[in-house]
């Protein structure tokens, strides 16, 4: 088990505090320093069963400065995803092959074994 985790979004902290209380072995994946490949991005969106757009945070301004408004492609998104993690949803935890995005962060009780 594994949560992509921003320490500075409070939804994310309060993710992770859902997972320490569970007492549950996991991973904390610091996304924004070590960002995920776009090979990784498509395989996070597989197991939340989501489009790529549905990943993206639209309030952010990289979003808002570089890519509304403009017809995309699934494939462009993932490489935005990739290019600015930033524009990840969080926190994202995954267990085995299934994917949850905790917002709210009570969300991630439903995916815990």
């Amino acid at each position: 088990m594994k949560i992509l985790h921003n320490p500075r979004c409070r939804k994310s902290r309060e993710g992770l505090k859902i997972l320490e209380d569970s007492g549950l072995q996991f991973e904390i994946i610091d996304y924004l320093n070590d960002p995920l490949s776009k090979e990784e991005i498509k395989d996070l969106l597989s197991k939340l069963g989501l489009e790529p757009i549905d990943l993206v945070r639209k309030n952010e301004a990289i979003w808002k400065e570089n890519y509304k408004g403009k017809t995309l492609s699934a494939d462009q998104i993932v490489s935005a995803l990739a290019k600015h993690p930033k524009l990840i949803e969080r926190p994202v935890v995954v267990v085995g092959n299934k994917a949850m995005v905790g917002r709210p962060p009570e969300n991630i009780l439903k995916i815990l074994p």
